[in-house]
């Protein structure tokens, strides 16, 4: 079993910044890779960030250039720095162990419960 337990989320206004954390504990060493996802009201998850355990990542489109993930294989952390927020970036945001192949990033069964993202404009 995996568990995974996000924080940090919030409401913030247009151009501001939010970092979001991600602890990680129980099995997640099987998989190498994790990732971000994010999900707003009537849209489909889809993938924020993703980071190997050797540092490789990988950003969904519309956050490149905003977005950094990162890691903490001490702390067992996954981080999400996210800067110049827009109020379309308004989602639950949840962290997902997995799987980093050839640039492709393939999820587990593992979420986090996901944490609140709110952008004002």
């Amino acid at each position: 079993q995996v568990q995974l337990v996000e924080s940090g989320g919030g409401l913030v206004q247009a151009g501001e910044s939010l970092r979001l954390s991600c602890a990680a504990s129980g099995r997640f060493s099987s998989f190498n890779a994790m990732g971000w996802y994010r999900q707003a009201p009537g849209k489909e998850r889809e993938l924020v960030a993703a980071i190997s355990r050797g540092g490789s990542t990988k950003y969904g489109d519309s956050v490149k250039g905003r977005f950094t993930v990162s890691r903490d294989n001490v702390k067992n952390t996954l981080y999400l720095e996210m800067n110049s927020l827009k109020p379309e970036d308004t989602a639950v945001y949840y962290c997902n162990t997995g799987d980093y192949f050839g640039s492709a990033y393939y999820p587990s069964k593992y979420w986090g419960q996901g944490t609140q993202v709110t952008v004002s404009s």
